[in-house]
C-alpha cells in the first residue's frame, strides 16, 4: 500500500539561485502524487510564501508556512509555522537575521534563539551523525518540538547514514522525519538547478563541482519512491508534524495606524470633521446636493468597512507635502471619490467628472483601497523619511518587488556559466529585445551569425526558456508604503533596502492584497518638479501666484496649440503617437483630454474602439446606442466603451453584476493573459444579456473589447488625473514657454525630449536663448528681461557635462561680492580645481572674460596656484591672441561639453552635402502631396516599438526646420536591424503620407549618414 506523506522541506524559485521550480509548478506536482501537504522553505524568506498559499488553495494541498536557517557557527535546520504565535516567531526570527547584514544576505546567531519561539516546530538538519552538542541545543529552544530531519538521495551512503542519524535520534530522545530537501518540481529541472548553482557562486557549471547535485534526486519524488528509501515510521511523522500546523494566512488581524485620531474623536468622526473642512475648501460658494449626497454615500461606506485610519494615514501625508510646498497629486481609483478630493488627496474635482466609487472601493469585496499619489520627484525622499520618522522603522517598510528575468538577462546569465566569451554572450544577448520575454527567433539569430541547429546554442535557449520569469532578486517598490498599527515584523519579515535609511518587507507588491495589507503608493512624477519650477519662476519674473488650482479653465488658445500638436515637453501627449492623434481628436474641452490620454494605449487599439470613436466625433458615423439603459454610460464617449469604468457599469446595468462583481471582472480583465479567468465573465456577461433583450453580435464584439483592455486598458480615473496635468503643462507652454522650458531642462532627466531638443523647439518659438556664463549662470536655467513678451533663457551651468554643483555654488557666492575681473580673478574666488576651470572652458562658459573657447583653454592653462613665498607677487603672463573656432569647431564642442548648441542645427551644416544626396527638410515636407516617394534625413531622436505595433518601429527624426515622422514596417526592420538601431544620421527612402495634416514617411530603404556628423555627441531616446 503506497503510503501518504507530507514533504516538509521545500525550496521554491524565491530561495535565489537555488530553487528551480515555482510554487506553483511544486504545488501542481505534489497534488498529482497525492502529497498531504507541502512545506514550503525557502532559506531566511517568506518572500514567495502568499504565492505558495495562492498555489495550496487552487490545489487542495495543505500549505505549511517554513524557513530553512543556518545560525552562523551552528547547526542548520528547518523551522515550520504550528499557528499564529509561531508565525508571528518566525517573521521575527527572519528580520532579524536579514536586518543584521547587507541586502541579500542574512545572519542568525545563537542569540537569536534565546527568545520565545513558541508555535514553530523545528527540524534539525545535521551533517554529521556525531553533532550531539548541536542537537542538545536546539532540543533546549524546542522543547517536545525538534525532530531530526533524514534526507536520502539515493546516494552510496545512504544506508549507512539512515542508521547513524536513527541512532542519534534515538540517543537524543526525538523523532527521526522523513524530507527531500526538495529544490525542483521534477528531475527535468536539474540541468536548471545546476546553471542556477554556478550562477550563485560565480563560476561556470564546469567548474562548479564541489557545489553541484550529484544526482537529480532533489525533487519531489513519487510515494512509491519514497516508501522504498525511507522506513514507514519516517514518512508517518511527516503527518504527525503536518497536523500539528494549522496556521492560515486569514488569521492575520492587519490594523492600521490610530495616533492621528485626536483624543476628543474616534477615526469616524475625524474622518467626517475633515472631510467637512474640506467641503468649505473644495466649494466655498456652497456644495451641491449631489455632490452631498456623494460625500455622504462615501463616508458610510468608509465606516462601514473600518477603513477611516487608511483615509486619515493618507491625508496627513498629503498635510505634511503641502505645508512644506512639495507639489502632489494623487491619481489611479481615489480620483474616483469625493472624499480624496475634499481630504486634498486628488486635484479632480466629481463635478466634472463620472467615476465610478466601486472601482475605488467597494463593499462585496471588502479590500483596502489602494491610493496612489504622485510627488515631485526630487523631493519624494522627503515624504518618504516623514512617513518613516512618524511611524517608526518598526511600523513602516516600502513593499519589494520581485524583480523577474528577461529573456535578455537570462540568456546572459545561462551562457556565462556554460563557458561563453563575453563577446558571443553580449551578440546573443542583444537579439533579444530589452524587456523581452521571448527566446529569440531563427531569423533573429542567424543574422547576428548563430547557426540555430547548433547543440550548444539550442541548449542555452531551452535552459534560459525555463529561466525567463523567475524571481531574480527583491528590490524595493518605487513608493508603496506599508503601514501598520502594530510591529511589522509581526506580520511579514523586513529587510534592508539597498539605498541607506531605507528598509523594505519580503513581500511582493502584487501580493499584498491577497492578505489585506494596507498600501499606500508615494510615487514620483517627474512633471510634478516641472511645474512647480514653472511656478516659481513665473512669481519670480513675473510676480504672478499661479497654482494648478487657479490656472484658467478651458483655455482656447491652449487647446489650438494642443490641436496643432505643438506638444514638445507636454506630460502625456508629447509621444509620436499622441502627436499623431492630435490633430485628428483637436481636443477642445478637458474632457476630451481625458479622452486623448487613454485612447493612444494598446488597449483602446487591440479592442477596436480608436477609429469608431474618431468617426463618431468627425461626424463619418452616426453615434448609436446599444440600449436606453447604457445610453447614460456611454454618453460621452459617443458610444464607444474606451475605460474600464464603463465595462464594469456596463456589466452593472446590462448584466445585473454587483459592484463588487464588477470589480472582479475589472481584476480578470488585468490578469487574463497571464492567468486566464475571462471565461466565467463571458459566460456569464452572454447569458445575462442575451435574456435581457442584447444582441449577440453586440455581446461579442464587448467581450472582444474587454479582452483588449487586458493590454494595458486605461481606468478613466487615472486618464483624468493625468489630464489634468497635460492641460496644466500645455497652458504653461502656451503662454509662459520660456519659463516652461526652462523648467523641462532643470528637471530633466524626465520625459521623452533632452535639453537639446527643448531647446531646438524653444527657437523655433522665437524664445531668445542666452549661453551659458561663468558671469551670469546660476547652476539651473534662468530667466532675464528681454525685449520681447517672453523673457530670455539664461542656460545654466547644470548643462556642463562633468561640472559639479558645489562649483557652482561657490561662483554664484563669489559674484556676490562683485563682478570677476578676469579669468584669474574668477578661478581665485571660487576655488575652481583644474577640471573645474577645463569644463567651464570646454563648455564655453568663459567667453565674456576671454573671447572664445581657444583663448580660454590658453588663459586656464597659464592659471597655477601661488606657492606661499611668491603669494604677492604678480607675474604678469605674455598675452596670445588665438584664432577663434570656426563654425563647426564650436558646434563639435558644444555638443561634447553641452549637449546642445545654441550656434547653427547639425543638419544645417549639412544642407548642401543632403541637398546634393536629394534628401529634403522637415519644411518641404509640407508643401509635397500624399504617395510623393521622398528622400529624408534626419538626426535620430527617438525610436519606439509600441507593443501593439506588431514589429513596426516609429522613428523620430530632427533637421534644423522640425522633426520628421517615419514608420519602419518589420519586415524592413528585420533586414535592415544594424542601420536602423546604430545610426545616428539616418537618411529614409520612402513614401510620403499625409492624414489629418500629419505627415509621415513609410520607410522602404534605410542608410546610415553617420559618418557626416565627424564625430558629434547627439543621443537618442530609444524603446521607452
Amino acid at each position: 500500500m503506497t503510503p501518504a506523506y507530507a514533504e516538509l522541506h521545500c525550496l521554491s524559485n524565491f530561495s535565489f539561485q537555488r530553487g528551480a521550480s515555482s510554487a506553483e509548478e511544486l504545488f501542481e506536482r505534489a497534488a498529482r502524487l497525492g502529497y498531504h501537504a507541502l512545506a514550503i522553505t525557502d532559506e531566511c524568506t517568506l518572500a514567495g510564501i502568499v504565492r505558495a498559499w495562492h498555489a495550496s488553495q487552487q490545489t487542495g494541498i495543505s500549505l505549511i508556512v517554513g524557513s530553512e536557517f543556518r545560525i552562523e557557527g551552528g547547526p542548520k535546520f528547518v523551522a515550520l509555522v504550528e499557528n499564529l504565535l509561531g508565525y508571528q516567531a518566525l517573521c521575527r526570527l527572519i528580520t532579524r537575521a536579514r536586518r543584521r547584514a547587507a541586502k541579500g544576505q542574512y545572519r542568525l546567531l545563537h542569540e537569536d534563539l534565546d527568545e520565545s519561539l513558541e508555535g514553530l516546530l523545528a527540524i534539525w538538519l545535521p551533517k554529521r551523525a556525531d553533532e550531539d552538542a548541536d542537537g542538545h541545543w536546539l532540543q533546549a529552544r524546542f522543547p517536545e518540538r525538534l525532530w531530526l530531519g533524514v534526507e536520502l538521495h539515493r546516494g552510496a551512503g545512504d544506508q549507512a547514514r539512515l542508521q547513524a542519524l536513527q541512532a542519534l535520534a534515538s540517543r537524543m530522545g526525538i523523532a527521526a522525519v522523513a524530507c527531500g530537501d526538495v529544490h525542483m518540481h521534477a528531475r527535468g529541472r536539474r540541468a536548471l538547478q545546476d546553471c542556477m548553482t554556478a550562477i550563485r557562486h560565480h563560476s561556470t557549471v564546469m567548474a562548479s563541482g564541489a557545489h553541484l547535485y550529484p544526482n537529480g534526486e532533489r525533487h519531489l519524488r513519487t510515494r512509491d519512491d519514497l516508501a522504498g528509501l525511507y522506513p514507514e515510521p519516517l514518512l508517518a511523522e511527516t503527518l504527525r508534524i503536518a497536523a500539528r500546523c494549522h496556521f492560515d494566512f486569514a488569521q492575520l488581524q492587519y490594523q492600521y495606524p490610530h495616533e492621528l485620531v485626536p483624543a476628543e474623536h474616534d477615526a469616524a468622526s475625524w474622518l467626517r470633521v475633515l472631510v467637512e473642512e474640506g467641503m468649505q475648501w473644495r466649494w466655498p460658494d456652497g456644495v451641491s446636493a449631489s455632490i452631498r449626497k456623494q460625500l455622504d454615500h462615501e463616508v458610510r461606506l468608509i465606516s462601514e468597512l473600518e477603513y477611516e485610519s487608511y483615509f486619515l494615514t493618507v491625508h496627513d501625508i498629503v498635510r505634511f507635502a503641502r505645508e512644506r510646498g512639495i507639489l502632489c497629486q494623487g491619481r489611479g481609483s481615489a480620483a474616483n471619490s469625493a472624499v480624496c478630493y475634499a481630504l486634498g488627496i486628488t486635484e479632480i474635482d466629481p463635478t466634472q467628472a463620472n467615476l465610478l466609487f466601486e472601482r475605488f472601493i467597494s463593499r462585496e469585496r471588502n479590500e483596502p483601497p489602494d491610493i496612489d499619489v504622485d510627488f515631485e520627484h526630487d523631493r519624494r525622499e522627503e515624504v518618504i523619511q516623514y512617513i518613516f520618522s512618524r511611524y517608526g522603522r518598526q511600523r513602516a517598510a516600502l513593499t519589494a518587488v520581485a524583480s523577474t528575468y528577461h529573456a535578455s538577462g537570462a540568456i546572459r546569465d545561462i551562457a556565462k556559466v556554460l563557458g561563453l566569451t563575453p563577446e558571443l554572450i553580449d551578440t546573443l544577448a542583444g537579439c533579444c529585445g530589452r524587456w523581452s520575454d521571448r527566446i529569440p527567433d531563427e531569423e533573429r539569430l542567424r543574422e547576428a551569425g548563430f547557426d540555430p541547429a547548433s547543440p550548444w546554442l539550442h541548449r542555452i535557449l531551452v535552459l534560459a526558456g525555463e529561466l525567463i520569469g523567475f524571481p531574480r532578486h527583491l528590490s524595493q517598490h518605487p513608493g508603496g508604503f506599508v503601514i501598520s498599527e502594530h510591529a511589522l515584523e509581526t506580520l511579514v519579515p523586513v529587510e534592508n533596502a539597498s539605498m541607506p535609511e531605507r528598509t523594505v518587507i519580503q513581500w511582493d507588491k502584487d501580493d499584498l492584497d491577497r492578505v489585506g495589507l494596507l498600501k499606500v503608493d508615494i510615487l514620483s512624477l517627474g512633471m510634478l518638479s516641472a511645474l512647480r519650477r514653472c511656478f516659481a519662476l513665473i512669481e519670480r519674473y513675473r510676480g504672478i501666484t499661479w497654482t494648478l488650482a487657479s490656472l484658467p479653465k478651458e483655455d482656447r488658445a491652449t487647446y489650438e496649440m494642443i490641436s496643432r500638436a505643438d506638444t514638445v515637453g507636454v506630460f502625456q501627449i508629447e509621444s509620436r503617437a499622441q502627436m499623431a492623434m492630435l490633430p485628428r481628436l483637436r481636443p477642445k474641452t478637458f474632457y476630451d483630454l481625458v479622452i486623448q490620454v487613454a485612447i493612444v494605449r494598446p488597449g483602446p487599439n487591440q479592442g477596436d474602439m480608436v477609429h469608431p470613436y474618431l468617426r463618431r466625433r468627425n461626424g463619418e458615423e452616426r453615434v448609436v446606442y446599444p440600449s436606453d439603459e447604457l445610453q447614460p454610460v456611454f454618453e460621452r464617449t459617443l458610444g464607444v466603451p474606451l475605460f474600464q469604468e464603463q465595462v464594469m457599469q456596463l456589466a452593472i446595468i446590462a448584466a445585473d453584476y454587483t459592484p463588487g462583481e464588477a470589480d472582479e471582472l475589472r481584476r480578470a480583465m488585468a490578469a487574463w493573459k497571464r492567468h486566464g479567468g475571462l471565461e466565467p465573465h463571458r459566460k456569464r456577461l452572454t447569458e445575462r444579456m442575451l435574456a435581457k433583450g442584447y444582441e449577440q453580435a453586440f455581446i461579442t464584439r464587448i467581450f472582444e473589447q474587454i479582452k483588449g483592455f487586458g493590454s494595458y486598458g486605461f481606468p478613466e480615473s487615472h486618464a483624468a488625473s493625468f489630464a489634468l496635468l497635460t492641460y496644466a503643462s500645455s497652458w504653461l507652454k502656451c503662454h509662459e514657454p520660456a519659463a516652461y522650458a526652462c523648467a523641462l531642462i532643470n528637471s530633466w532627466p524626465m520625459g521623452f525630449y533632452n535639453p537639446d531638443q527643448i531647446l531646438q523647439d524653444a527657437r523655433r518659438h522665437s524664445l531668445e536663448i542666452r549661453p551659458v556664463d561663468a558671469c551670469r549662470s546660476d547652476w539651473d536655467c534662468t530667466l532675464e528681461a528681454s525685449e520681447g513678451e517672453q523673457p530670455a533663457i539664461r542656460l545654466g551651468l547644470r548643462l556642463i557635462r562633468g561640472f559639479r554643483q558645489a562649483d557652482a555654488h561657490r561662483m554664484t557666492e563669489a559674484r556676490q561680492g562683485g563682478p570677476f575681473m578676469d579669468v584669474e580673478d574668477l578661478c581665485k574666488r571660487a576655488a575652481l580645481d583644474k577640471r573645474a576651470r577645463a569644463s567651464l572652458a570646454d563648455g564655453g562658459a568663459l567667453h565674456s572674460l576671454t573671447g572664445h573657447r581657444h583663448q580660454a583653454r590658453w588663459t586656464i592653462a597659464g592659471i597655477e596656484p601661488q606657492l606661499p613665498l611668491f603669494a604677492n607677487v604678480v607675474t604678469p603672463e605674455p598675452s596670445a591672441s588665438l584664432p577663434p573656432p570656426s563654425v563647426g569647431e564650436d558646434l563639435l564642442a558644444d555638443y561634447a561639453s553641452l549637449g546642445t548648441t545654441l550656434g547653427p542645427h547639425p543638419l544645417a551644416l549639412l544642407r548642401q552635402e543632403l541637398r546634393a544626396r536629394r534628401c529634403r527638410s522637415s519644411r518641404e515636407l509640407t508643401e509635397l502631396a500624399q504617395g510623393r516617394l521622398v528622400s529624408v534625413a534626419g538626426v535620430v531622436i527617438g525610436r519606439q516599438r509600441p507593443q501593439t505595433a506588431s514589429g513596426v518601429i516609429f522613428v523620430t527624426l530632427e533637421d534644423e526646420f522640425g522633426m520628421i515622422n517615419v514608420i519602419v514596417w518589420h519586415d524592413l526592420a528585420e533586414r535592415q536591424r544594424r542601420v536602423l538601431l546604430n545610426a545616428r544620421l539616418l537618411r529614409v527612402d520612402g513614401n510620403l503620407e499625409v492624414a489629418s495634416g500629419v505627415r509621415h514617411v513609410i520607410a522602404g530603404r534605410l542608410s546610415d549618414l553617420t559618418p557626416l556628423l565627424t564625430g558629434l555627441d547627439v543621443r537618442s531616446r530609444d524603446f521607452q
